[in-house]
Parts: C-alpha cells; sequence; structure tokens
C-alpha cells in the first residue's frame, strides 16, 4: 500500500490528484482518507459511507445517553484548528464537530497571534501543532499548503493527520462533502440523486467550493451541470476537462431563469473579490442577471432546492429565507454532522460508531 513516506515531496507534488489518493488512505484496508486535502479522494462508495455514518451520529446524539455516549468516542483525542484565512461558518462546523465527539481543540485564526508573525515557516509552525495535537484542520489563502504540509507531517517522528479546511483557490473538499450530503438527503426519498440537473450560478472561477462540488457530482450517474455566469467569472478550463474525460453532460451559459427551469438544484456563490488583482475589479462585472430573487423562485420546481456555500451577500433575496426549497441553512448544519462523520473516520472509529448500540 503506497504511503508518504514512499515518496518525495517534490514527486508527490506533480501526480495528478488522482494518483495521489492511494498515498492519502488509512493504512488498514479501509480505504478511508487518513490526510483529507483534495475532493478528487472521494468516490461514491465513499461518499455514500460517510453520509451513512453523519445519519448514525444524528442519530445516536438525539438522546442524551447517546450524546454521553459521542463524546467519549474520541474523547483521548486533540484537535488543532488552524485558520489563517478568516471563517466563521467553516470554523465553528469543525469545532462543533470536534465538541460532538469530545475532541478537545486549540486554535489559531490570525496568523498575525502565532510565531509566523515573527518569521517562523509553515513547516515549524505545523511541527509545533503536532507536538500538542492529534490532528490540524487547516485553512489558509496559499494553494496547496495543506498538501505540502500532509507530507511533512507524515515523513516526521509524529505523522498526524490533516483536514483540508479551505486552500487558495483551489480546493474546499469538506465543503464538498456537506453539499453532497445535503443533495442525497435532499432527494432520498423523491428517487434519489441520480440523473439530476445541477446549475451553478455566480463565481464560477474563484469559487473553490464550485470546482470541488462539480468533481463529486461526476461520482453520480447521468447528473447534468450547468455553469451560469458572467463570462468574466465563467467555469475554469480545468474543471471543463474533468467533466470533458469523465463524459459528464454539461452547458455554459448566461441565463439564470432559463437554467432555473429545469434545475432540480441550484448553486449560488458570492462573488469572491477577495481575489481581485486590483481592488475593486469585480465591482466592474455586471452581475445583475446572475441573482435567484422572487421571480426565479417562481420558475423552480416544486420538488427543487436552492443551495448556497454562504456567506451570503445580494445573490439570494432573503425572500427566498423561508421556502421550504431553501436549503443553506440545512447545509451548514448538514456540515457539522458530515465533518464529525469524516474525522471519526479518520480516526478509524467508523465502525465504532456504526456498531454501537444506540
Amino acid at each position: 500500500m503506497a504511503k508518504l513516506t514512499d515518496i518525495s515531496w517534490e514527486d508527490f507534488s506533480t501526480l495528478y490528484l488522482e494518483s495521489k489518493k492511494p498515498y492519502l488512505e488509512r493504512q488498514d484496508g479501509s480505504l478511508m482518507p487518513y490526510h483529507t486535502l483534495f475532493a478528487q479522494q472521494f468516490d461514491r462508495n465513499i461518499l455514500e459511507r460517510l453520509c451513512s455514518l453523519a445519519n448514525r451520529i444524528r442519530f445516536i446524539n438525539k438522546s442524551k445517553e447517546g450524546a454521553l455516549y459521542l463524546k467519549n468516542v474520541l474523547a483521548h483525542k486533540r484537535a488543532m484548528l488552524y485558520f489563517s484565512q478568516p471563517s466563521s461558518r467553516t470554523f465553528l462546523s469543525h469545532l462543533a464537530a470536534c465538541q460532538l465527539l469530545g475532541i478537545t481543540t486549540g486554535s489559531v485564526r490570525d496568523a498575525a497571534t502565532s510565531s509566523e508573525f515573527k518569521g517562523e515557516s509553515h513547516e515549524d509552525s505545523i511541527r509545533t501543532f503536532s507536538s500538542y495535537f492529534d490532528m490540524i484542520i487547516m485553512r489558509s489563502p496559499e494553494r496547496g499548503l495543506a498538501e505540502k504540509m500532509a507530507w511533512e507531517l507524515s515523513n516526521s517522528e509524529r505523522p498526524i493527520p490533516i483536514l483540508n479546511a479551505g486552500s487558495g483557490k483551489d480546493q474546499h473538499p469538506t465543503q464538498a462533502l456537506l453539499d453532497i450530503y445535503t443533495l442525497i438527503r435532499s432527494f432520498e426519498n423523491k428517487g434519489g440523486l441520480d440523473g439530476r440537473t445541477v446549475v451553478f450560478c455566480g463565481d464560477l472561477l474563484r469559487g473553490r467550493t464550485v470546482r470541488s462540488l462539480s468533481y463529486l457530482l461526476t461520482d453520480f450517474n447521468d447528473i447534468k451541470q450547468i455553469f451560469v455566469a458572467p463570462k468574466e467569472l465563467q467555469v475554469p478550463d480545468d474543471v471543463i476537462e474533468i467533466l470533458k474525460k469523465k463524459n459528464i453532460r454539461f452547458e455554459i451559459g448566461d441565463d439564470l431563469r432559463e437554467a432555473t427551469k429545469i434545475a432540480d438544484a441550484v448553486y449560488m456563490t458570492r462573488i469572491q473579490d477577495e481575489w481581485d488583482e486590483s481592488k475593486g475589479e469585480s465591482a466592474k462585472i455586471d452581475t445583475s442577471r446572475f441573482k435567484f430573487r422572487a421571480e426565479e423562485l417562481a420558475l423552480l420546481g416544486k420538488e427543487s432546492i436552492i443551495m448556497h456555500p454562504l456567506p451570503r451577500r445580494d445573490e439570494i433575496d432573503t425572500c427566498c429565507d423561508h421556502d421550504p426549497r431553501a436549503m443553506y441553512w440545512r447545509q451548514m448544519r448538514n456540515g457539522m454532522w458530515i465533518r464529525a462523520a469524516l474525522i471519526a473516520s479518520s480516526f478509524g472509529f467508523e465502525r465504532t460508531i456504526m456498531d454501537c448500540g444506540y
């Protein structure tokens, strides 16, 4: 079985993402991830197992006795939440997931409060955290940093798992997990997720949640993906190349209302102007036709849903919030459950929870 200790960083970093997957699995043969770095690590089997585990955790946690049981599952573990990029939902969701399982947590939410402010390298910071904790959950504006740190720790005398909670503009795998979990739960009593049409709308160029979810959807049968955005913010070529390679049906357009008419799920995103190369760059783009309002809501199918990774600006009107098809608040809560499932699996406790008596 492939291990990160068997390959140099130079060789590992140049592999295609799919080829990196075997190096990131647990060594117990479960095929569950040890390090979680990108969406390409998850196939349908793993996704369904994680969703089943999330459902099991939800069920157990409904009773006081069950909740107390869960708090003892990983009470011997500690997790470091290292968030050098601003976040509220992702941070709190991972924190709540750890608390569900009894994990003790520590956090750094601003690099200015760590020794990196004094010039310490990322590698030394991570090695320091690994001295005190059993897992590092990290979010960074730097592309590829989580991968590099996972390799570094795996080749140290204290290898511990790393969970990527967002890296640069490229990957946000745990967000994609909660998105898939939301889709599966939304359609589980309506014929399932296979054969659905998913519309992505907004800043598709820089939205890492879109890249990760688009890939996970390729694990399901006959999913059609429609990308609706201004031409300046349309989905990047690397996403399209993957869809073509996997023979996935897709369309690229700029008419949200027409796409809404045939959508089973509309996934809205905000403008990611924090990535602007010059101040005010995104404000020059006309995004007025890429907002979900009462008019679009009237066109949406009765069993269809609206999703959003949040935070929201004005791309979904608040008039949609109390419609039963609005799933974005449920998405947030789903994130806590699926991340708890992922963390438990990373530590090798999938079967412990699935087979318990609660």
